[in-house]
């Protein structure tokens, strides 16, 4: 394993260092964590400060035409840079989970594709809740849930010949939650465009950690969370992507009036967007999206590519020190081991997985807390965020890990497990 001055001449030559320095950092804490919920870029508490104070604080109504009316579309505009969409191909606002529910009802009432919802074993549960709401709420719609053998990769033979045998409409997350799987997106939506049927893609682990590119990719739905690695705060509006072909061939379910053609002019009676606006509902969340546009103002001077290589590089470094010093102290590595097919985390499984957990964040007399991310029922995710993740922090986790496991330190702490880890 290398040692802690290897560690930290790799960050001395890391092109992005700096961008560590436009982050809030607990003293004496390394946060691997970024994968669910990213860092406070220092800027926002300012811009934050600047919407409450004056924009909201003095302007008051005012500031709807001269600031929050075209705030929305000013960040649709980025996220569109960095994911080759047109801006007008982009929506922000609402959660995940309702731009999920959104799309699928749109697609499932336009006709366009058969009536049949298509996911696996790996997508993130609240998207698995949505498709089994969506089929007790629409009769006729039928859902297949594949099940793999095990938790790391999917089995592309198998998906495949289900969306062959059954077409439809299928949902899955680009980066799976627990082991960073990336399915070949391109690969797959060829597929099934040639099988009538269409992928809607959760990009919630995946947008800020891998190369995303709509057009090249022939992507025509996508969605996801801006709090992970796009470092949005917690809670902010997630986007949807649809591509310009279907704007006028699906209707928003949920009729609210930032949907409508004229909002402003206030008529009784509803008429959608000739757009994507049409799937707005409500109000914009101002102050939220505010601390969105700063994230993603990070990712575009940083770079998608400097940080995909950034990540890959990192996470070698931690899969070469996990194999020759973790592995045998009973840890096993839940990831794919090929970077062409993984996201920025890694998981890796022990049997005693929370106690050990909470054994790093605790720390100790001379040594960090280390903050990772537990999932049931053995697992340990372990986030790397090029934008501030340090060789020097990886090499404090495995050398932590090993004291913990070695000396048994895990016994010290119980196994109840709490809602939030």
């Amino acid at each position: 394993m290398i040692d802690l001055k290897a560690a930290k001449i790799l960050d001395q030559q890391d092109g992005l260092n700096s961008f560590r320095n436009r982050f809030y950092h607990g003293e004496g804490e390394i946060y691997l964590d970024g994968n669910s919920l990213g860092k406070l870029p220092k800027n926002v508490p300012e811009q934050l400060d600047n919407v409450i104070k004056t924009q909201w604080g003095k302007q008051l109504i005012r500031s709807w035409s001269e600031n929050w009316l075209e705030l929305p579309e000013r960040i649709s505009k980025k996220y569109g840079l960095l994911l080759n969409a047109e801006s007008n191909e982009i929506v922000f606002g609402e959660s995940t989970s309702v731009r999920l529910y959104q799309i699928l009802y749109a697609l499932l009432q336009s006709k366009q594709y058969p009536t049949h919802l298509i996911s696996d074993s790996l997508n993130f549960p609240t998207d698995l809740y949505v498709l089994d709401g969506l089929v007790k709420q629409l009769p006729k719609t039928t859902l297949s849930t594949i099940t793999y053998s095990q938790e790391i990769e999917a089995n592309l033979e198998k998906l495949k010949q289900l969306i062959k045998k059954k077409p439809g409409i299928i949902c899955l997350s680009l980066v799976t939650y627990k082991s960073a799987y990336c399915y070949p997106i391109k690969e797959l939506n060829r597929w099934a465009a040639e099988h009538n049927s269409i992928i809607v893609w959760d990009l919630s682990h995946a947008v800020g950690a891998v190369p995303i590119d709509f057009k090249e990719t022939e992507t025509k739905v996508a969605l996801g969370c801006t709090y992970k690695y796009m470092n949005g705060g917690p809670g902010s509006p997630a986007f949807l992507y649809l591509h310009k072909d279907f704007h006028l061939q699906l209707e928003n379910p949920i009729q609210g009036w930032f949907g409508h053609d004229k909002p402003f002019e206030f008529n009784p009676k509803y008429t959608p967007s000739n757009g994507l606006e049409r799937f707005n509902n409500g109000t914009p969340p101002i102050l939220s999206m505010q601390a969105v546009e700063a994230g993603i103002d990070l990712i575009l001077e940083a770079g998608m590519d400097h940080l995909r290589a950034k990540s890959v590089q990192q996470s070698e470094f931690l899969l070469n020190a996990v194999n020759e010093v973790l592995l045998p102290l009973d840890f096993s590595i839940y990831s794919p081991m090929d970077s062409s097919f993984r996201g920025s985390h890694i998981a890796v499984s022990h049997p005693q997985a929370w106690q050990i957990c909470q054994a790093l964040i605790a720390g100790g007399q001379g040594v960090p807390k280390i903050i990772p991310d537990f999932r049931p029922p053995s697992y340990i995710r372990i986030g790397i965020t090029p934008l501030y993740t340090r060789f020097e922090d990886l090499w404090w986790l495995v050398n932590q890990l090993q004291k913990i496991v070695s000396s048994k330190a895990y016994l010290n702490f119980d196994d109840t497990k709490r809602d939030v880890s």
